[in-house]
């Protein structure tokens, strides 16, 4: 997979989409998310369902804030936006796993009226160019058995299959890796 990506501060622009820190206001969009049990359902139990707008806004003003400190590694979450109608169609982020949060991981939401768009495969993709630009060599998606979806997207973006573990969450999940050295690099 192939995308340009361009970096401006904590801005990421691909083709399609724009990650940008939350806002305060980005809360009702956030509920076409989060509120999902679609989506909730796979994020469980780092973060459950939301359905109340004023939790929602705690949530989004929490994660813009996070932008503003300096973790020394390029930790964060994001909104998408789709470039083509500026609307906040989904969530991005590079989080440290537990429990030492030395492996960074990969993560991306959408709202299901921007499913089955490849938009999730161009989220992560951006998001390792992000990881890498900040010197990191590797960064992991960890998937639960049965999202198919997500196993699916992690591979589209590159990342190799590395096996299954019990290490984060206390749950098991598949694990997909990529190093800075694989990104861009053409699937055989």
């Amino acid at each position: 997979m192939s995308h340009q990506v361009t970096i401006d501060g904590t801005t990421i622009q691909t083709g399609r989409l724009r990650l940008r820190p939350w806002r305060a206001d980005d809360a009702v969009a956030a509920l076409t998310i989060y509120g999902e049990a679609d989506v909730a359902r796979w994020l469980a139990p780092a973060m459950g369902r939301i359905d109340e707008p004023g939790q929602m806004r705690s949530i989004v003003e929490r994660w813009g804030a996070e932008h503003e400190v300096d973790t020394g590694r390029p930790t964060g979450r994001w909104a998408i936006d789709d470039l083509a109608d500026g609307e906040l169609i989904g969530s991005g982020q590079i989080l440290g796993l537990p429990p030492e949060g030395e492996d960074l991981e990969l993560g991306y939401q959408f709202a299901p009226s921007a499913w089955g768009r490849g938009l999730g495969s161009e989220a992560g993709h951006a998001l390792a160019h992000y990881a890498f630009s900040h010197d990191e060599e590797e960064v992991f998606a960890v998937v639960r058995p049965g999202n198919d979806h997500g196993i699916r997207t992690a591979r589209e973006i590159g990342m190799e299959w590395v096996g299954e573990t019990t290490k984060y969450y206390d749950l098991k999940l598949q694990v997909f890796r990529l190093r800075r050295g694989d990104l861009d690099v053409p699937n055989p």
